[in-house]
């Protein structure tokens, strides 16, 4: 089991930047794909970013490229989510995911989300 707990969210000014982190514990994410996803209100849960484990390469949204930037630590079993030139669209919950699959079987974990709110 992982356990993954977000952190950085609150209201910011459109233009402005927020750093998101998620803290894995349980156990090392070291072998695990992990990403985050967004849920705006009244929209489905979206994908924001990812980074495999290997390869190491990662993936953004279209909707974020440019302005969003994923890191992971795996020394210290966290990830990150860089957010730069925020504006309204970017308003959701940010939830960490970390997935692997071993044996065919599918293992997928989520945090309880952090808030996001950005102000004209």
């Amino acid at each position: 089991q992982v356990q993954l707990v977000e952190s950085g969210g609150g209201l910011v000014q459109a233009g402005g930047s927020l750093r998101l982190s998620c803290a894995a514990s349980g156990r090392s994410i070291s072998g695990y794909d992990v990403g985050w996803y967004r849920q705006a209100p009244g929209k489905e849960r979206e994908f924001v970013a990812r980074i495999n484990w290997s390869p190491s390469v990662a993936y953004i949204s279209d909707s974020v490229k440019g302005r969003f930037t994923i890191s992971r630590d795996n020394a210290k079993n966290m990830l990150f989510l860089q957010m730069n030139s925020l504006n309204r669209d970017d308003t959701a919950i940010y939830y960490c995911n970390a997935a692997r699959v071993v044996f065919g079987t599918r293992q997928n974990y989520w945090g309880q989300g952090t808030r996001v709110t950005v102000s004209s």
